[in-house]
């Protein structure tokens, strides 16, 4: 409900790539901390990685959350990546997602409370699904056309058809 305050949200994000790079999504569920969902994404990004898509699922949900009201917000995520680089505990070294590194610390700022929270796979399912159902929904739209690259070739090595 916009404009209604919500004090404290978990923000469950994840995101989904089939190949590296490849088609991905993201997956967002909102929670108020009595466990009432307010919100959920599921959005597909086109062709990125699955750390790019992370991040991306991190900037859609804390956006959101931010719409709700939220001044105290979980950012709880799967990826370990995401979280242990937002504490600061892990550098950040691509170009792509240091953009977006800074894009996410920049939409945290603007909270008055925030902890991250990295939990196992089994605790983000509904993040998950729905990063997974932004990707159907992308390749099933605007990626219907997109052909997955081909093996990469053989360097070296004997060919395994034996000819």
């Amino acid at each position: 409900m916009p404009g209604r305050a919500r004090p404290r949200v978990i923000v469950s994000c994840d995101g989904a790539a089939r190949g590296n790079p490849g088609p991905a999504g993201v997956g967002v569920e909102i929670r108020e901390a009595g466990g009432e969902v307010l919100a959920t994404i599921a959005l597909g990004i086109g062709i990125a990685t699955n750390n790019v898509a992370e991040y991306r699922a991190a900037i859609e949900g804390l956006r959101r959350a931010g719409e709700l009201g939220a001044t105290d917000v979980v950012l709880r995520s799967d990826s370990k990546l995401l979280i242990e680089q937002l504490a600061g505990r892990w550098r950040v070294r691509h170009a792509t997602l240091q953009r977006l590194h800074s894009e996410v610390r920049s939409l945290l700022g603007r909270f008055d409370r925030v902890a991250l929270e990295h939990v196992p796979r089994e605790r983000n399912r509904a993040a998950d699904r729905l990063a997974n159902q932004g990707v159907d929904d992308w390749l099933a739209s605007e990626g219907a056309d997109h052909v997955p690259p081909g093996p990469p070739p053989r360097l070296f090595g004997a060919d395994p058809s034996g000819g």
